[in-house]
């Protein structure tokens, strides 16, 4: 944002050493300091945990215009205190995972969920538009499902990747060689479902109605962990769903039912 012409002026933190690395990441120019010292600035873009948004908020003074929380679990809602003062108030999340270490590359093209008065979605937009992304209107009451949307397609994914490396592993895959062995697989089926859409891009024994295959799933995982058996369950109904909107004959698709909600 600061590197595409947004200009940053201060960074706030409890942790003043904190503060001061992220100013000097951002570029110079930018001060540091705590939450005992606030500037009057004009706008606030709030980073902070979930939990804190609320007392951050609290905390600003209201002689700025507007205000944006980062939050994908919260709507406008969390910056009451603000708005209550005049503040003009609004969301502002990038639909993207944050890894230890990953740079504001991370964050170009991306989609940012917006929500929020006038004025602060008009700042929301400038923002996305400067990282060269794309914005998402999210119904404020609709936010909680907007979120998990986000963390089945990316924490849960990692669970699920998580299960089939545990899988290999019992089948004899050394542990190191586990996720390599899938990453093929797996960057595949990612890319025919993002090209194809999921109903086009389904494969394998559900979507074939081989009930065969899956009663000999259930058998060999019935010594696994229980969270992948019910993991496997699960995402075997919704994955039925799918092969079901494909055309999958209902005498074979009732047979699968069977079996996974047996598991």
């Amino acid at each position: 944002m600061y590197e595409a012409g947004e200009p940053v002026t201060h960074v706030i933190s409890r942790d003043p050493a904190h503060a001061r690395e992220a100013a000097a990441c951002i570029g110079s120019g930018v001060a540091a300091g705590c939450y005992d010292d606030l500037p009057a600035v004009g706008k606030w873009l709030i980073a902070v945990p979930d939990r804190a948004i609320e007392e951050v908020a609290a905390a600003l003074p209201a002689t700025s215009s507007i205000a944006l929380h980062t939050c994908g679990a919260r709507g406008p809602d969390a910056l009451q205190p603000l708005a209550k003062r005049g503040v003009a108030c609004g969301m502002l999340h990038p639909l993207q995972t944050f890894a230890a270490g990953a740079g504001s590359e991370t964050a170009r093209g991306i989609a940012f969920a917006v929500a929020g008065d006038a004025a602060a979605l008009a700042w929301a937009q400038r923002i996305v538009a400067l990282a060269g992304g794309f914005a998402i209107a999210i119904r404020p009451e609709r936010v909680a499902l907007y979120h998990a949307a986000a963390v089945m397609a990316s924490n849960y994914v990692t669970a699920l990747l998580d299960a089939g490396r545990q899988l290999m592993v019992d089948a004899g895959a050394p542990e190191e060689l586990a996720l390599a062995a899938l990453a093929p697989l797996v960057r595949t089926s990612v890319e025919n479902t993002l090209r194809l859409g999921p109903r086009d891009a389904l494969t394998g024994p559900i979507e074939r109605g081989d009930g065969g295959t899956v009663a000999r799933h259930l058998t060999a995982l019935a010594t696994s962990a229980p969270t992948i058996r019910s993991l496997y369950g699960c995402a075997g109904l919704h994955t039925l769903a799918i092969a079901r909107a494909r055309g999958l004959g209902a005498d074979a698709a009732a047979t699968l039912e069977d079996l996974l909600k047996g598991n």
